[in-house]
Parts: structure tokens; C-alpha cells; sequence
């Protein structure tokens, strides 16, 4: 099956190639080849097309975010940061680079600053999982356990199968000593295909 992804990838990349001959400036074209090829993980080659699409497209806002993702893939938050604010000033009211701004914050421990990017982004759309998560991840290190509880349910009710946040509700249910229920979710986490951290599993199991 990854093989036959592949396969219809490089004959898109192949297709986009050749629209691109024809119409060089075609910013969306540039920008759609940068996807196609950071799906087949030829990432240097994507950037240069993402480039290409901000020259011809200044306000292809899409572009400045999947650029920001190749910046993190690098960990280089600040040009990851740079990128998804410029995106947040061409579209205000889209929710994914408010949401990308508020995890390099929080990974820059900046976990005010933080919540509320990721506040905004789930204004703007309340089913976007990631963000939802990662301000659960926030209010746990601020210690605000039952609202990082209160994300995490939001979220698996949306995604049931959305590991990292059985892990994150887990991880509050211990803080707050609730042991075996802290269990329940950690298993749940492993079952929903997140490798939860060992560590974590044998100080949880001197308690239980």
C-alpha cells in the first residue's frame, strides 16, 4: 500500500512538474508540488518549492505554515515562529498557525504565552485536535490539572483513538493521586498506539 502511495505521488509530482513548465509563476502549483514532495520526504527540495510559491504568492499563507513545519522538523523554533506569525497576519482567522505558534512556546517554556495562541486557535476552529492537546500539555505544567483533564476529554471524544491525549489525562490523573484510574489511561494510551514512558510506569506502579 506504501508502495502504490509512492507510486501515484511521484506521477502527481511528475504531473505538477510540467504545470509548473508551462506557467512558472503559478504560485499554487509551487506550493502544491512542496506538499507532494514532503509527502515522499525530499524535504530540501520542498523548501525551495515553498519559496518559490511565497515569491509568486505573498499571501499563500499555507506556505509560510508548511515552511514553519519544516523549520521544526529541524529545531529551529525561532524561523518556525517568524513564519506561522506571518501566516497569522495574512489570515487572522486561520486556526493552524496560532496553533503551531502556541507549541513552539510551550517548548520554549513560554506556557502563558502559550495558552493563549492556543486559546485563539481553538476560537477559530474547536475541533482542531493538536491544539486542543498541546494546551492540555500546558495546563499540566502550570499544575492545572482538572482543565488539563477537561481538554483531554474534548479531545477523545472527538478522536478516541488519539493517543497522546489519553497520556497527557494520565499523566493529571496521577498528579492529582488518582492512581489507578491513572492506570486505566496509560493503557489506554499504549493501546491507542502511544509509548507512554517508562519511567513514568514504574513510579506510577510504586503507588499502585
Amino acid at each position: 500500500m506504501e508502495r502504490e502511495k509512492r507510486e501515484r505521488l511521484n506521477i502527481y509530482i511528475q504531473d505538477l512538474r510540467e504545470r509548473i513548465r508551462q506557467a512558472p509563476f503559478n504560485g499554487v502549483a509551487h506550493y502544491n508540488l512542496a506538499c507532494a514532495l514532503i509527502g515522499i520526504g525530499e524535504y530540501e527540495e520542498a523548501k525551495k518549492e515553498l519559496l518559490k510559491a511565497i515569491d509568486h504568492a505573498p499571501h499563500l499563507c499555507e506556505a509560510y505554515v508548511q515552511l514553519g513545519g519544516l523549520a521544526l522538523r529541524e529545531g529551529d523554533y525561532e524561523t518556525c515562529l517568524k513564519l506561522n506569525k506571518r501566516a497569522s497576519e495574512i489570515s487572522p482567522s486561520f486556526a493552524v498557525p496560532h496553533s503551531n505558534i502556541g507549541f513552539v512556546y510551550l517548548q520554549q517554556g513560554k506556557v502563558d504565552e502559550a495558552i493563549g495562541a492556543l486559546k485563539r486557535a481553538l476560537e477559530l476552529n474547536p475541533k482542531l485536535v493538536q491544539a486542543r492537546t498541546t494546551l492540555a500539555s500546558a495546563y499540566l505544567l502550570k499544575k492545572e490539572y482538572d482543565k488539563c483533564i477537561e481538554e483531554c476529554e474534548i479531545v477523545i471524544n472527538q478522536e478516541p483513538a488519539f493517543g497522546p491525549a489519553y497520556n497527557n489525562m494520565a499523566l493529571a490523573l496521577m498528579e492529582k493521586g488518582e492512581y489507578k484510574k491513572a492506570k486505566e489511561y496509560f493503557d489506554l494510551a499504549q493501546k491507542n498506539n502511544y509509548e507512554v514512558s517508562r519511567e513514568i510506569i514504574e513510579e506510577l506502579e510504586e503507588y499502585l
